[in-house]
């Protein structure tokens, strides 16, 4: 497994800018959700990884795919053992920038996230609409964007593939406070 410090640093040096404002979070929190006729999936992780250089827009997060907590233990353990193979595939990361504009002064600003995640050993260019709240000396992101499991080349069995969505989708919530 990858020491904490290791992942943060290599996150700092995605995204660092001598000129840019950094924000940080080591609480971020990724959800993903799939409604199905049999069980609705949920899932949840609030120990995300996130680094935002305002002066690039360039954006870094990171989250280990134990870190995600279901509502019954059984999903969790197949979601870990058979579906992401978390021991192989500890993490996903997400590196990439925004675009739109940021005012001055406090507020609500939309902007579209763009950049490559990768997860399960397969890295892809994923997009979504987002916004970033200026609020004091942080920045509150919020993006929404959807995966097809397959395109990470994550296997879900012929017995359920039929009884669950094919794209999940992800929530991803930071609050970042001002690091220089």
């Amino acid at each position: 497994m990858i020491p904490k410090y290791i992942l943060v640093s290599a996150l700092l040096l995605a995204v660092s800018s001598a000129y840019g404002q950094q924000y940080m979070t080591r609480a971020g929190f990724v959800g993903f959700y799939s409604k199905t006729s049999a069980e609705d999936i949920k899932a949840e992780n609030h120990q995300g990884y996130a680094i935002i250089d305002e002066g690039k827009k360039n954006l870094a997060f990171a989250v280990l795919i134990k870190g995600f907590t279901f509502p019954k233990e059984l999903m969790q353990e197949h979601f870990n053992e058979n579906y992401m193979e978390s021991d192989k595939y500890p993490k996903a990361t997400f590196i990439g920038a925004y675009s739109g504009d940021l005012g001055a002064g406090d507020g609500v600003y939309p902007v579209t996230v763009k950049g490559t995640l990768t997860a399960h050993g397969v890295s892809k260019p994923v997009e979504g609409p987002a916004t970033i709240e200026r609020k004091g000396n942080q920045l509150i992101g919020h993006c929404t964007f959807k995966i097809i499991p397959e395109d990470f080349n994550v296997q879900i069995p012929s017995l359920v593939r039929d009884k669950i969505e094919r794209t999940l989708k992800v929530d991803v919530d930071i609050q970042c406070t001002k690091t220089n």
